[in-house]
């Protein structure tokens, strides 16, 4: 799978990266700063088949970036699954009302950050994507 991972922390890449090496199937991340670097991205070549999003990042939210993409009729129907430490209410009823495919709060142990990673990719694995 191509994956295109927002996230502005080096350390949360870093973890990404290192959990999705263990991982059985072989995924491409494509890695973006922070919405704007990922809109580029999105407009310029192949579409991911899946986003992973934080929502607090500089210059753009994830919540700004996921209605730019949402009001987009080529990009509107690409999963995006959050993956944030926002526990807020407010935050998850506004992400699914925009129209995400998922919310997932990272938690503080590494290990039960790589099982829910590792959930998260099997189900995408398995699910009919739509190909760029």
């Amino acid at each position: 799978m191509n994956v295109l991972f927002i996230e502005d922390d080096m350390i949360e890449t870093m973890k990404l990266q290192r959990a999705i090496s263990k991982f059985d199937c072989k995924h491409k991340i494509i890695e973006a700063k922070n919405g704007e670097e990922a809109l580029e991205i999105l407009r310029e070549g192949a579409l991911p088949d899946i986003i992973l999003l934080d929502l607090n990042m500089p210059r753009m939210s994830g919540i700004e970036f996921l209605s730019i993409i949402k009001a987009d009729d080529r990009l509107k129907y690409l999963p995006t699954i959050i993956l944030t430490t926002s526990e807020n209410r407010v935050d998850l009823l506004k992400c699914f009302e925009i129209g995400i495919a998922g919310y997932i709060i990272k938690p503080l142990k590494y290990e039960d950050y790589e099982s829910k990673l590792k959930k998260v990719f099997d189900y995408w694995e398995v699910s009919e994507l739509i190909k760029g």
